[in-house]
């Protein structure tokens, strides 16, 4: 009999969470072997456990999805990682695969992609949707027309669509649990690679570049 392939999910709603296990519980090469609602009790568990496939949301309470998945990586490079976001593809999908991700899907076609992305990448390929596929395509061959956000690190991307979101820099060191300084160090790092001066200027890129939900 084939060995089931192991699935532990990353995600602070616990309804979502639920919904997965529903899905993946109901075939018959996929099992649920754990669940954490936030980063640092999933790198806990994962420690402790052999998984295959690691379901991780990016918006995460305690730190950022991306940052997990790297802290994952380096400590388990076998395991594959499956990142699931609510965020639109073009805007986390690449930076997610260039930090080790095995793929990225949108919480919206969870129900129809799941299983077989998850297949997909438990046998070491990389799952991408024909959306990421193209996004992956427009950058080969254009270095010199690389838009200007893509030169942010994912703290300073993260920064740039939070404060484009209107929080101001106090709500983002609240939400991403870190100093008013860190972040504040975070906006104007930003603001000088992308040559722009205040806020407003980065709202106007922002939503100008389809950055924000």
């Amino acid at each position: 009999m084939t060995e089931k392939i192991r699935v532990f999910i990353v995600d602070d709603h616990a309804i979502l969470r639920t919904g997965l296990k529903q899905i993946l519980n109901e075939s018959d090469d996929v099992c649920v072997i754990g669940e954490a609602d936030c980063g640092s009790k999933a790198l806990q568990s994962l420690s402790q456990l052999t998984s295959d496939v690691v379901l991780l949301d990016i918006s995460l309470p305690d730190r950022n999805g991306l940052e997990v998945l790297k802290l994952i990586k380096r400590d388990q490079p076998k395991t594959a990682v499956l990142m699931l976001s609510m965020h639109r593809e073009d805007q986390y999908a690449i930076r997610s695969l260039k930090a080790g991700a095995s793929g990225y899907l949108s919480k919206q076609s969870a129900d129809s992609e799941l299983l077989n992305a998850v297949r997909v990448v438990a046998c070491g390929k990389k799952y991408v949707s024909p959306e990421v596929a193209q996004a992956l395509a427009n950058q080969i061959g254009e270095p010199e027309d690389k838009p200007r956000h893509e030169t942010l690190s994912d703290r300073e991307f993260e920064t740039l669509r939070l404060i484009a979101s209107g929080l101001t820099v106090g709500d983002i060191a609240e939400k991403l649990c870190l100093s008013v300084k860190t972040v504040s160090m975070y906006r104007a790092r930003l603001l000088e690679k992308m040559q722009l001066r205040h806020n407003a200027e980065l709202t106007h890129y922002a939503i100008r570049n389809n950055l924000i939900d």
